[in-house]
């Protein structure tokens, strides 16, 4: 099936097979290899992307089903001469990345949740990461990062984010 996929703000125009989930289309057709397979089953997190904003498992997603959608990959937060997104600076500084495996799926989910309104406290931030599994157990520093990004992403673009 022919599908439009717009990807980081460029639109891709892909034929796959129709059971094609959207984390294969973005892995083995576009290169966009940030967003991982982890358990392929939904359970880890990993393939986490923003769906129009929202957070998705790509594994669970049929790329056919993305079509329309404004699809956000870990490529797509900062460009090539743009500073780090917040969120992406926030894990850095408090070395919540580990071995970086699930990293990708934990900043988007990350961003998704302080956009959701569900990062006021550290209990609520374990609660809405919880779909996002770390193996390295970094948790403590995942909670800090999202802490510390959280007012800077109420920032407007102009004001140093």
């Amino acid at each position: 099936m022919d599908i439009l996929l717009k990807v980081n703000g460029g639109e891709h125009r892909l034929a796959v097979d129709v059971r094609t989930t959207l984390l294969d289309a973005l892995r083995e057709r576009l290169n966009l290899t940030g967003s991982k397979k982890g358990c392929d089953l939904g359970q880890c997190g990993a393939c986490t992307v923003l769906m129009d904003g929202r957070r998705v498992l790509s594994c669970l997603t049929l790329a056919v089903a993305a079509q329309g959608a404004e699809i956000t990959t870990i490529e797509g937060l900062a460009g090539e001469h743009d500073p780090l997104h917040p969120m992406q600076q926030a894990f850095l500084e408090h070395d919540a990345y580990q071995c970086g495996y699930c990293t990708p799926g934990q900043i988007l989910s990350a961003i998704a949740c302080v956009e959701e309104g569900h990062a006021d406290t550290p209990e609520d931030i374990r609660e809405y990461m919880s779909g996002n599994l770390c193996r390295c157990a970094a948790y403590p520093k995942i909670v800090a990062a999202v802490q510390q990004a959280r007012p800077l992403m109420a920032r407007p673009m102009t004001e140093g984010r």
